[in-house]
């Protein structure tokens, strides 16, 4: 029998996550306990537990932002991901504004190597 991941996510957080993503519909959502999406296996946005958004960008873009909306690189289990910022809540309810970022973001993955798949034959 199996059991399905529960998510933890707060709901409001979830509905404006996907509203976002919605914005692009060649982006796709994945996972079902922590949301993320990804593309040539690399990661480009992550809702973590507690609702806080994760968006990889660029160099040049992702210093504009830390330094634009007062915020910091994203954390998760200890470890500061470098490629990544923290989306501030007031941000994350401004769909509009934030979708130039989700752009940026996913531009910036098309630019990026394909990852070797590791799923055995």
């Amino acid at each position: 029998m199996s059991t399905k991941k529960k998510c933890n996510i707060p709901a409001d957080k979830q509905v404006l996550y996907d509203k976002l993503l919605a914005t692009n519909p060649k982006i796709e959502r994945k996972g079902a306990a922590n949301p993320y999406t990804s593309l040539n296996g690399h990661m480009f946005t992550y809702l973590n537990a507690s609702g806080v958004l994760a968006l990889r960008l660029p160099e040049r873009e992702r210093e504009e932002f830390l330094e634009k909306y007062k915020t910091t690189l994203f954390e998760a289990y200890g470890a500061v991901m470098r490629e990544y910022v923290t989306v501030p809540d007031s941000l994350l309810k401004k769909t509009k504004e934030l979708r130039k970022y989700l752009e940026l973001s996913y531009a910036y993955i098309h630019t990026l190597r394909r990852k070797p798949t590791k799923k055995k034959s």
